[in-house]
């Protein structure tokens, strides 16, 4: 209670009406924010798949060939510009021929990964690909490192993207599928540090020239070329890979990891999803807020050695990681998701964004009923969680030109000595030409004001507010709409606009 004293006096530093002067220069744009960047990830663990996506051709469950209606709806409506699949550490123990042919025919492997459940492969390379064409998607395949072998790897591709008359081609074209997939994005391996294989950094960069040597597709389809790198504070892989990949093996991309915990370790409890005090809140923005130095750290590295920005910088795992729910499998991480998340969603968003330069991926994990997810099901119940709203609201964001911008007077929450910034913003000129704002207020208690102005005198804004007024708001199946956007709307004076920004909230505007 002492400690909550303190935190209560803190937070009352700031006034309840305050206010923060924002100026946007339209004259001076940055790079595209790649919509990759709101890319989703789908792993073979727990509901995620088999009932959060896949339900099968027989199911009573609503679906189009086997996916469920309602979550293909739901994600057409997010205009998914990636899907990376099958893990995660899933990947390196996936063996891509187990997948494919008549479902009655794969084989039943045990998921030793996550809770060491029976998997049918029922879905499989077929089922994937066509998911992603259903809704719209490119393609992140996560090759097996771990337990496969380079001649396993340059098959599977073979079977997604040859047009020959080979005998991989001809076997995808008697599953059912005439003409070669196109694939985005592959990847060599999946947390080499750890659950890939507990490699070092110069073992790994080795066996990636290897592997990536025969990696061979026709010169129309080849896929961006993307390396295992490190996690959290980790640098070492990033410094390694770009230094001694060389320039006769391609290296498109190297892929880290970031994970939210509110107790910022995983040697003790992480921290309830729901039920939370404003300690926790305030821990866990404090601990979302810290990928930026590592995003920061390794955009360094890869600046310094590699002048033409041919690496880019994916975060290919991030999100929120409670504690597992109670009576829940612990290796299926379900967890409920919260405003919180949907605060901690667009912090990362506005910090992707400042290094469009580099990020050029990310892919929160994941799509749904795991960790941060997208969708919760429960049989034929499905939910949108607010994660999900925050994802659509920002959608304008997806390959809009990054503008830059002026705060000034941005209040700090937080007790004395351990404070952060209470505004989180970004802003960019969308494809359709407007001029959009994003805000979160990562306060709890207490509103800001957001005063906007540019060389283009403004008159209005409209857009969607997400916010309520308990911080663990979520959804459920009973009421799936406690947590969800309202509209906003108001009108200019003096060439500015003025937003007032409720406490613990997500605020998107289009500015005219």
């Amino acid at each position: 209670m002492k400690a909550l004293g303190c935190l209560w006096l803190a937070l009352m530093v700031t006034p309840v009406v305050a206010e923060t002067r924002m100026t946007i220069d339209v004259a001076h744009p940055g790079p595209v924010i790649n919509r990759h960047i709101y890319g989703q990830f789908m792993e073979h663990l727990g509901r995620g798949i088999y009932e959060g996506v896949w339900v099968g051709k027989q199911s009573a469950i609503a679906n189009v060939d086997g996916y469920r209606s309602d979550v293909v709806k739901a994600l057409q409506e997010l205009h998914v510009p990636v899907l990376r699949w099958p893990g995660g550490c899933f990947a390196d123990e996936y063996h891509w021929q187990d997948g494919i042919g008549p479902p009655a025919q794969r084989k039943k492997t045990v998921n030793t990964t996550w809770g060491g459940v029976i998997d049918d492969n029922a879905f499989g390379t077929h089922e994937f690909m066509a998911f992603a064409e259903l809704i719209g998607a490119d393609v992140y395949i996560n090759g097996n490192l771990g337990t496969g072998s380079a001649a396993e790897m340059a098959q599977w591709l073979e079977y997604l993207t040859s047009n020959s008359q080979s005998t991989l081609a001809n076997l995808r074209r008697q599953n059912g599928r005439d003409q070669p997939w196109k694939v985005q994005y592959f990847a060599i391996g999946n947390e080499a540090w750890g659950c890939g294989g507990n490699m070092t950094p110069a073992y790994y960069t080795d066996l990636y020239k290897h592997y990536a040597s025969f990696l061979k597709t026709p010169a129309d389809n080849q896929p961006e070329l993307i390396a295992s790198g490190g996690h959290t504070a980790l640098t070492e892989w990033t410094d390694y890979l770009v230094q001694h990949v060389g320039k006769d093996v391609r290296l498109n991309g190297i892929g880290h990891h970031y994970y939210t915990l509110p107790s910022g370790s995983w040697d003790t409890n992480k921290g309830p999803a729901l039920g939370f005090d404003e300690t926790a809140w305030l821990a866990t923005l404090k601990q979302t807020r810290r990928i930026e130095g590592f995003i920061r750290d390794n955009v360094a590295i890869l600046d310094r050695y590699d002048k033409t920005q041919k690496v880019g910088f994916y975060v290919d795992e991030w999100g929120t990681w409670y504690d597992t729910a109670t009576g829940d499998n612990p290796g299926f991480l379900f967890q409920q998701n919260s405003l919180r998340d949907a605060v901690v969603t667009a912090v990362n968003f506005n910090i992707f964004h400042a290094y469009a330069e580099r990020m050029r991926m990310a892919n929160i994990a994941q799509m749904a009923n795991v960790l941060q997810a997208m969708i919760l099901t429960d049989k034929d119940k499905m939910l949108l969680t607010p994660t999900y709203h925050v994802f659509r609201m920002y959608v304008p964001f997806q390959d809009a030109t990054r503008l830059p911008f002026t705060l000034e007077g941005n209040p700090t929450i937080g007790s004395s000595g351990d404070t952060m910034p209470k505004l989180s913003v970004t802003t960019a000129r969308g494809k359709d030409g407007k001029l959009y704002v994003a805000v979160a207020n990562l306060d709890p208690r207490n509103s800001e004001t957001l005063v906007i102005g540019s060389s283009i005198a403004l008159q209005r804004a409209t857009g969607q507010l997400l916010t309520h007024e308990k911080m663990d708001a979520h959804n459920t199946f009973e009421r799936p709409q406690t947590v969800a956007p309202t509209r906003f709307e108001t009108v200019g004076a003096n060439g500015k606009v003025t937003l007032q920004v409720p406490a613990k909230a997500v605020l998107v505007v289009a500015l005219e």
